[in-house]
């Protein structure tokens, strides 16, 4: 609509009264100004308790990864391999409408050796002998389980607290509730990188995974990129210099800020300070970028894939790098972990894409003091049945999805490590003790940031949301 029959439109007797009336409007504007400060620096009166931890980095391996093949050893399965998976172990629960219809179920025990790592004792595979070798900074939780089968939805619930689309991600509560450490930089930056071996597309990650829901849209993620500008239209066009940029952007957010006081749109005020991030972001992201200051010894340490943009290696090596400058919430997504069948062929290439960035992501944290007050998330959606999925043979076989129970580990940020918490029955179908609700992992990791899960809360159509919703605990047991 052209703008001057817009605004004649608005003119209406109402809206003439409503601008008039000043002495409300400018109580209200003032109160939108202040909320709107207060979310720059986090909301007030948080945190609710002394925080552990004052930033997370989500290593996020979006497919399901098998904790069979990696953490959740079962050597009693070698015997049973082949056998009838019981119905007394499978209770009639659901299946994915891929193995549902199998007529039968066969128990596939993995291929792969373990052994005991560490002072602690805890159980890694081969195909994770970096990871192995800092088992003594984790804390591996091995009765995790989820309400979703299927990827959208269970990807969903881990990084909004739901299954279905509209909230807010997990980096997105962070953001609105902490605020961020960095003017320059954003609260909340994804990076996605993809496993060797996995042809395009496959399993898809939304960009709402790591929207802003129904919180203010400043508070969504931004997704680094791995070619060209590592965010979009950072660059001026052609022909615009960097005072030119400076002017425009004065005049627009004098424009806006016109519009912000006579609509009062908290989105307006989300626009101006985007645009304002956007230009402290032109000098800010390139150094942050730009590897070239980092010595050998560290690209050493985390493989010859840091020096190749958009790779896990490299992504993990740029997380810590946002750690250092304060930013509130890295998640690093890995796509390829779906292994419905070539199970150990491709799993084999997935450890060996994620083994030594993620160690190494650890050591240097903790080399540089900053693994006390960074929390590390390591895990996926779902784990995989014990059950193979299609024909087993000696050497092949696959896994279907398994929500009942997988593993996850955690590093840094107030929680304990060198500790193995949880237990899963003899299959590895059923937990058999201390099991952990997506919901409490996420009240978890909120009390490690010094936020009570149950306060932090958003009104919307009339309810109070939270990321938790209406249940969720923190498992003090690995604090």
């Amino acid at each position: 609509m052209h703008p001057c029959k817009e605004c004649a439109l608005l003119m209406t007797r109402r809206h003439f009264f409503g601008r008039a009336s000043a002495g409300i409007g400018v109580a209200a504007l003032a109160g939108l100004f202040a909320e709107d400060l207060r979310a720059e620096g986090g909301l007030a009166g948080l945190p609710h308790l002394a925080p552990r931890a004052k930033r997370v980095i989500y290593l996020f391996m979006s497919g399901g990864p098998s904790q069979m093949e990696m953490f959740d050893y079962k050597p009693g399965l070698d015997d049973r391999r082949g056998s009838e998976l019981p119905d007394s172990v499978r209770q009639g629960q659901r299946l994915t409408g891929m193995t549902a219809t199998q007529s039968s179920f066969p128990v596939a025990s993995s291929l792969f050796k373990f052994a005991r790592r560490g002072s602690s004792g805890a159980w890694v595979s081969e195909l994770l002998p970096h990871t192995a070798g800092v088992a003594d900074d984790l804390c591996f939780i091995k009765s995790m389980y989820t309400e979703a089968i299927n990827h959208d939805p269970a990807v969903t619930f881990f990084q909004t607290g739901a299954q279905l689309a509209g909230r807010p991600s997990i980096g997105a509560w962070l953001a609105y509730g902490l605020g961020s450490e960095n003017k320059d930089l954003p609260a909340f930056v994804v990076m996605v990188s993809k496993g060797s071996g996995q042809p395009e597309g496959g399993q898809p990650l939304a960009d709402r995974m790591w929207g802003s829901g129904f919180l203010p849209s400043r508070f969504q993620g931004v997704k680094f990129r791995s070619a060209g500008d590592p965010v979009l239209y950072l660059s001026n066009p052609a022909g615009v210099s960097a005072a030119m940029r400076r002017r425009y952007l004065d005049d627009l957010g004098r424009l806006n800020e016109a519009k912000l006081r006579a609509f009062g749109d908290p989105e307006i005020a989300t626009r101006i300070a985007q645009y304002e991030m956007a230009y402290r972001m032109q000098s800010s992201v390139p150094e942050l970028t730009d590897l070239s200051s980092e010595p050998e010894h560290v690209f050493e340490m985390y493989g010859p894939d840091a020096r190749k943009p958009g790779t896990f290696a490299a992504n993990c090596l740029l997380a810590r790098r946002l750690a250092e400058r304060g930013v509130r919430f890295v998640q690093v997504f890995h796509r390829g972990w779906d292994q419905h069948t070539n199970l150990p062929k491709e799993i084999a290439l997935q450890t060996r894409d994620i083994d030594r960035p993620a160690a190494a992501l650890v050591r240097d944290l903790k080399q540089r003091g900053l693994l006390d007050d960074t929390l590390v998330v390591w895990g996926g959606e779902f784990g995989r049945t014990v059950y193979c999925q299609g024909r087993l043979t000696e050497d092949d076989y696959g896994r279907d999805h398994h929500p009942r129970c997988f593993t996850m580990w955690l590093a840094g940020g107030g929680v304990k490590p060198g500790l193995s918490y949880g237990e899963t029955d003899d299959f590895c179908y059923n937990i058999a003790k201390d099991p952990v609700h997506v919901h409490d992992l996420h009240a978890t990791i909120l009390h490690c940031l010094g936020i009570d899960h149950t306060k932090l809360t958003y009104k919307y159509q009339g309810r109070h949301f939270r990321l938790t919703d209406v249940h969720g605990k923190v498992v003090k047991a690995v604090l």
